[in-house]
């Protein structure tokens, strides 16, 4: 066994001891109030809300169908924010004044502004205009909120690679794409993918609102299941629930990439 290996161990079991006491805090919070309140919990109706079995076969619930939805909306966003974000950052440290003005004005206005307000904006304004539906009106929302702050992070990681990458990279012949793509971008990407792990879970998190639009969303499928059910403290703390699994598993996978990357090769 490593030294590494040993060090992680009691990591872990320091980090499993915290997630116990918080859990055990949690639960004797939330029984203490529903006896208060005489709120009987309902936790055996949740299951058939998340999968149910019909005519031999067995069916996503609501909650698993918004739960796809979310993540559909989210993914498809992440992939334009990453879009958006890189070539907005490339605009502003280009040396053409319109690219950098627009870049600074797309910036500024986006940050300046609710992400709520930007949604009515597309959906009721922009949209019909258009001609674009409401899922793709929630995406370009999404994307252009999460992309003006993402700009910024493209940014700090393409000046942190010295000058000197790209002049060596030009020396070797390579044209300025090239010079990109196999150069510039994979060390930018190794230093900003902390950060960019952030503005995922943001948007994971922003993806929430959209269910203003009336799409079936997790958010609106659990609004939906508590005016049928009347169950507010089960559906809430499920859909938190499912929200929080998806939060630390992207932030899982941005550790895992980023050791993987600072690995050094034998």
């Amino acid at each position: 066994m490593t030294q590494d290996t040993r060090s992680r161990i009691p990591n872990f079991i320091a980090i499993t001891l915290q997630v116990i006491c918080v859990a055990s805090i949690i639960m004797w919070l939330l029984s203490s109030g529903a006896k208060a309140m005489h709120y009987h919990w309902q936790w055996y109706r949740i299951p058939e809300h998340l999968w149910f079995y019909e005519d031999g076969q067995w069916y996503p619930g609501e909650l698993i169908e918004g739960l796809i939805v979310t993540l559909k909306i989210s993914g498809i966003s992440l992939v334009c924010t990453v879009v958006i974000g890189f070539i907005t950052a490339l605009l502003r440290m280009s040396d053409s004044i319109v690219g950098r003005s627009l870049a600074r004005g797309y910036i500024e206005v986006i940050r300046s502004t609710p992400l709520l307000v930007q949604i009515y904006l597309l959906y009721f304004v922009f949209g019909p205009v258009l001609g674009i539906d409401r899922t793709t009106t929630a995406i370009l929302a999404l994307s252009l909120f999460q992309g003006a702050y993402s700009a910024e992070i493209f940014r700090a990681g393409l000046q942190g690679i010295p000058r000197g990458q790209l002049e060596a990279a030009e020396s070797l012949g390579l044209s300025q794409i090239d010079s990109y793509r196999f150069v510039v971008i994979p060390q930018m990407f190794r230093k900003i993918i902390p950060p960019l792990t952030n503005e995922a879970v943001s948007l994971v998190k922003n993806s929430s609102i959209v269910s203003i639009m009336a799409i079936f969303d997790l958010t609106t499928e659990g609004r939906n299941i508590v005016a049928d059910t009347a169950m507010p403290f089960e559906v809430w703390f499920t859909v938190a629930a499912i929200y929080l699994c998806i939060t630390l598993t992207l932030s899982a996978l941005a550790i895992w990439l980023e050791r993987r990357l600072n690995i050094p090769n034998h």
